[in-house]
């Protein structure tokens, strides 16, 4: 932080102060009426390096605004509207309007009873609320309208302040008192103040400020309500009835203060007592109460302060002086691996947006991370620290890599208030204890275990208070964590050799590392905030609180005046208003250092020419600085530019290339022997290169051990060409249409080819060598395949199959026409190809995956593999196509791998899968089968009758087929035969009989259970329709059917039926036999006795219908429901529309069940009664 100021015209003081987020503009009143206008605004800088907080600014509006007689109390900014409120002691108020680019009145109000004490515009600049001294409050709207008005009697007001939701109203007392309103005016509640217990004497409030939450917040339920007392004390709320604040002395006497734009710093301004002497102060707070910084400013009195809306600048009215600090914000952000990673927060969500930004290829990858605390950064890795669920209390930290994949993560059990890394290690800190984690082993990141066991010596923790040895064997108690010290810590860095860990009493305490021994303490003269070792661990930078950096050499011996040896001393070397510095990863003597606006290059203490920038330092390496512009990048943070980036020169490279270029190579190798480094000598050896003094390019090689450079010089001392020589060093430089140019003008097209294809610039390969030979035929089929390569990498498939074509690289192009989905072309190539070739069970694999049988075993058949195509059939469930494989080439175990598989779908309870993959691979028996137990477990559910019918039919069905299959199997067999017509059928039988004889059941009685439901569900049809003649017929027929149909059922519907129909005697028998069902429980055959003679009490047994038919054959007289002739047992065949016995010689056949009707009842039917099918 460091202060620039402005002064006020005849020496008039500063009253108040406000600067305007949106626009820029800053008011500032004062004594006398003083009302000005001004606004800062930034140049544009030639150079690009030069900008942000270090670009030059001026006044582009300085204002005065005529209105105001009496001093200048109040004045408060309406952003979203471009309004400007102001008020004087007299109590005059001003609305003032932008018009034209300058400021004009536009309302007036004199309430002319009492001062205005405060002004507040609400979040969204719709309402303002005014308080005067006397108690009286007004509510008005942005276009002048008094919305409600109160006066709150007894009291003197002082302050006023809007909650974020516009729902609440604070009222500050001059005594010190907060009371809370809605926003229509109406008391709530008095605001509890934890801070001023035991405090004596009068205090008021000096200041009053509320986070609205319009750009985030820090991380979830962040406290936002500040209240600050002009004793110094403070209290941060996380709501108006939060019982827990945070609570600040802050030791000094508060006049204002006032939230950032993102709620992340508090600034406290006001005065503070240095021995006898009162110093201008502004302490800068986190919201959880933590002391950030302190800013120091001249001048007798300060009355107020003010953030700019991006917060990199604050305002201070001091005397008559406006005073603007410069804020480097303490950003969560790091740098590694190219990569600069940084995290900000979103209005509208919780989590921190993480970007991972790699500025050498402008990649960007975004990870939204839950209650982030810290980032840290080294080496190819960086740590986020977040923490954990409310309820465990712990915390995590997560190692990633440059584009946020998490590659390793720690739980612990304290507060990582600081946190750093190195390669291999990181070490957390809490204000008591530190922790230290070997994330990386020296081959590989340490595996994630998957046991909570934590793994011996990979961690380690120790109290600040403890002399750890380094001998190991501790364990981890983090209980260790919440023991209390005298000396907190403050800082910690570390490297590979050492840890130091910075306490608030100026201690520092110095342990080795890895193995973390306390090796030496050591005590410096002020509280650190920043520590950073160099290269070599030799030496400690140190930047304090109030921004001054200073050095401690660790291994310096020196003499104390006791006699007595000390190791470390602290460097008689101070810069004030240090907010940055990072040392050479290369030269343990060079530093780079932010001081202001300017970045200076130290080379043992010795300062360089400094550099305009207001950057944060990222690398120091190779003599080039490397730095982020946080701010701008923060401004727009979704879309950082590379513009954002700005790379420096170390003095010494800068001279370097202005001797080369406009001295002489010899001059330049004298400058590098004085100052020597690597990056100097490499520079050296390729301006050598450049001129082909080969003598100076092998000696600068040599001394930045560049071994490939070594060999190249020799290879170049071996050519004889000048040319050659010139074009050997072009492409060397990257300079590759200058080598290709000279190569050609050797005529050396060949080594023109031969560089193109080392750069994988096919395209020009093909160029050349269709333009002069120097390649043969496959030389051009080369360069086509890898065009085709470069299309696919790309996924522009049909692109690369017009060059893989021309290549002719079947592979590759059957992988294009598989990604174009061209299964056309796939099927011509596949085609095209000879027997056995290599690429065929590839196309195939790739029909199978698409589920192209025909096309895959196509190609398996024509690679000879056809136990693949056998697979591929199953596979895709075409059993037919499979078994008919199987017997051309004569495969034995498509038999019991169909039974394997059906097995497995058994056991997953898919039978009807079972069911269709027997049918399709012609495994009729086996099907109906399944079919067959299918339907007899529903019957036994009692499912619908119709289902089971369904199932019973589809069972039929198949043995019909199974039949079928037998009798072609037969001709098959004494094909070319004579009486091959004559004896198929026989063959067909006799083969059932061989083959299933234990399946006669379902061969023979293959229609019966289909029948049976056929006839039970026509029976209920019937009865519904009010034909109980023909019912009872069809219920006397289903007696048959006593093995399929429970007989409770069938007789229970007899019994129904003929007792409808008035057949009492087939009734009476019905009873009879459900009386004596050895099935039905004594209570079920009392009910249905009871019922009997209920009936045949008031009913003769006797059939009252009684109907004869003839018999056929021997011409008795039969009753006509009768199915059997009792004299010449002659069987009749059942009418399967009507039921009934078929007496006439006409009827009609199903072609398909073979079941018989009534030509007479089968005309205006479509299908089958029984089978369903078509007639």
């Amino acid at each position: 932080m460091f202060v620039t100021q402005i002064a006020i015209p005849n020496g008039t003081v500063l009253r108040c102060l406000s600067w305007n987020h949106e626009q820029g503009f800053i008011a500032c009143g004062g004594e006398d009426g003083l009302l000005k206008v001004l606004k800062l605004e930034t140049q544009t800088s030639k150079d690009m390096n030069v900008r942000g907080l270090a670009a030059p600014s001026n006044l582009s509006m300085n204002q005065t605004l005529e209105g105001h007689s009496g001093a200048v109390q109040v004045v408060t900014w309406n952003d979203r509207y471009q309004k400007l409120t102001t008020s004087d002691q007299n109590g005059l108020i001003i609305v003032w309007m932008l018009y034209k680019g300058a400021w004009y009145e536009e309302m007036i109000n004199n309430r002319n009873k009492s001062v205005v004490c405060g002004m507040k515009w609400n979040a969204d600049g719709q309402k303002i609320c005014i308080v005067y001294e006397d108690g009286a409050v007004i509510v008005g709207s942005v276009d002048g309208n008094r919305i409600w008005g109160k006066d709150i009697k007894g009291v003197l007001l002082a302050h006023v302040e809007w909650s974020p939701d516009s729902r609440l109203l604070l009222f500050g007392l001059t005594n010190g008192d907060i009371q809370m309103y809605d926003n229509t005016g109406n008391f709530l509640s008095k605001l509890q103040v934890y801070c001023l217990t035991n405090v004596t004497g009068a205090v008021h409030i000096a200041s009053l400020q509320w986070y609205n939450g319009e750009n985030g917040y820090v991380e979830p339920n962040c406290p936002t309500l500040a209240i600050c007392f002009n004793n110094g004390r403070c209290q941060v709320m996380r709501r108006e009835t939060d019982d827990d604040p945070i609570l600040i002395d802050t030791g000094m006497e508060i006049v204002s203060a006032q939230w950032n734009h993102t709620g992340a710093v508090l600034a406290v301004a006001g005065t503070q007592k240095a021995g006898e002497k009162e110093i201008n102060i502004v302490h800068f707070y986190s919201p959880f109460g933590e002391h950030l910084r302190t800013l120091k400013v001249p001048g007798k009195q300060i009355f107020a302060c003010s953030w700019e809306g991006g917060s990199l600048r604050i305002s201070l009215a001091i005397d008559s002086f406006i005073y603007f600090a410069n804020i480097r914000l303490d950003y969560k952000w790091g740098y590694f691996s190219n990569t600069v990673v940084y995290a900000f927060t979103k209005p509208d969500r919780t989590e921190h947006c993480v970007v991972f930004w790699n500025t050498k290829n402008n990649e960007k990858f975004v990870k939204y991370v839950k209650n982030l605390l810290s980032i840290c950064a080294c080496g190819d890795y960086c740590c986020l620290t977040t923490k954990g669920d409310e309820a465990t209390g712990q915390y995590i930290l997560v190692v990633c890599n440059s584009i946020g994949t998490p590659l390793d993560s720690k739980y612990i059990e304290m507060d990582p208030l600081y946190v750093t890394m190195t390669q291999t290690h990181i070490i957390a800190a809490s204000k008591e204890a530190f922790y230290l984690w070997q994330f990386k082993n020296i081959k590989k990141l340490a595996s994630l275990e998957m046991s909570g066991k934590r793994k011996t010596g990979t961690e380690k923790l120790f109290h600040i208070d403890d002399v750890p040895s380094g001998a190991g064997g501790e364990t981890i108690d983090f209980n260790k964590a919440y023991a209390t010290t005298q000396d907190p810590i403050c800082c910690v860095c570390a490297s590979d050799k050492l840890l130091i860990v910075g306490r608030e009493s100026g201690t520092l305490n110095r342990y080795a590392m890895p193995q973390l021994s306390l090796t030496h303490k050591h005590m410096l003269n002020c509280r650190p905030h920043q520590l950073a070792l160099n290269c070599s661990s030799a030496r400690l930078a140190i930047i304090d609180m109030s921004g001054i950096l200073s050095f401690f050499d660790l291994d310096t011996r020196i003499t104390d005046p006791n006699g007595q040896e000390l190791i470390g001393q602290q460097l008689k070397f101070e810069r004030k208003d240090v907010w940055d510095m990072k040392w050479a990863e290369d030269n343990s003597e060079l530093f780079a250092m932010m001081e202001k606006t300017r970045m200076y290059i130290f080379r043992n203490l010795d300062p360089e020419e400094p550099v305009m920038s207001s950057g944060y330092i990222c690398q120091f390496s190779d003599l080039q600085i490397k730095s982020a512009l946080l701010d701008e990048i923060m401004a727009d943070p979704e879309n950082p530019t590379k513009d954002d980036v700005m790379e420096l020169e170390v003095k010494s490279l800068r001279d370097t290339r202005d001797l080369l270029e406009k001295v002489g190579i010899e001059d330049a190798q004298q400058f590098i022997e004085d100052n020597p480094h690597p990056r100097l000598w490499r520079l050296l050896a390729e301006s050598a290169l450049d001129h082909l003094n080969l003598k100076i390019a092998e000696h600068a090689f040599v001394r930045c051990k560049d071994y490939q450079g070594i060999e190249f010089v020799k290879r170049l001392g071996n050519l004889q060409s000048e040319m050659m020589k010139q074009a050997e060093v072009s492409a060397y430089f990257k300079r590759f249409d200058e080598a290709d140019r000279l190569y050609l003008d050797m005529d050396r097209r060949d080594l023109a080819v031969a560089l193109r294809k080392k750069l994988g610039d096919w395209f020009r390969v093909v160029h050349l060598l269709k333009t002069g030979g120097g390649g043969d035929d496959q030389a051009l089929e080369e360069a086509w395949n890898s065009i085709g390569d470069y299309y696919a990498d790309r996924q522009k498939w049909q692109e690369a199959v017009t060059y893989y074509t021309q290549g002719r690289n079947q592979e590759r192009l059957a992988d294009c026409y598989y990604m174009l989905e061209d299964y056309v072309g796939l099927t011509k190539m596949m085609t095209a190809l000879p027997e056995n070739h290599k690429l065929l069970p590839d196309i195939a694999e790739m029909f199978v995956t698409v589920g192209m049988c025909e096309e895959a075993v196509s190609a398996y058949v024509k690679s000879n593999k056809v136990k693949s195509a056998i697979d591929t059939c199953v596979q895709l469930n075409q059993w037919n196509q499979a078994i008919d494989l199987a017997k051309q080439h004569n495969v034995q175990e498509i038999s019991s791998l169909l039974a394997k598989y059906a097995q497995h779908l058994l056991e997953k309870n898919k039978i009807i899968n079972a069911v269709e993959l027997y049918r399709r691979a012609n495994h009729y028996l086996d099907a109906a089968k399944l079919l067959y137990k299918l339907a007899d477990d529903e019957a036994k559910k009692k499912s619908k009758p119709l289902r089971i019918k369904k199932l019973y039919v589809l069972a039929a069905l198949l043995v019909e087929q199974y039949h079928e299959q037998m009798k072609m199997t037969s001709r098959s067999k004494v094909k070319n035969k004579k009486g091959a017509e004559a004896s198929s059928a026989l063959a067909g039988l006799l083969e059932e009989d061989s083959v299933s004889i234990s399946d006669t059941k379902f061969i023979d009685n293959a229609w019966h259970g289909a029948e049976a439901y056929h006839f039970y569900l026509l029976a209920q049809q019937q009865l519904f329709a009010g034909h109980v003649d023909a019912a009872t017929k069809t219920a006397l027929h289903l007696r048959e059917y006593d093995g399929i149909i429970d007989p409770v059922e069938i007789y229970s519907m007899l019994a129904l039926v003929s007792c409808n129909s008035r057949s009492f005697g087939i009734c009476s028998k019905a009873f009879i036999k459900l009386e004596s069902l050895e099935t039905i429980s004594q209570d079920q055959c009392k009910l249905y006795e009871e019922l009997a003679l209920d009936i045949f009490t008031k009913h003769s047994p006797k059939d009252t219908r009684y109907t004869k038919a003839e018999c056929t054959n021997c011409e008795t007289a039969i009753p006509d429901w009768s199915t059997t002739c009792p004299n010449c047992e002659t069987k009749f065949p059942t009418c399967i529309v009507t039921g009934q016995p078929l007496f006439d010689y006409q009827f009609w056949m199903c072609t398909v069940c073979k079941h018989r009707a009534y030509e007479k009842d089968i005309t205006d039917k479509v299908t089958c009664p029984l089978c369903h099918t078509r007639i």
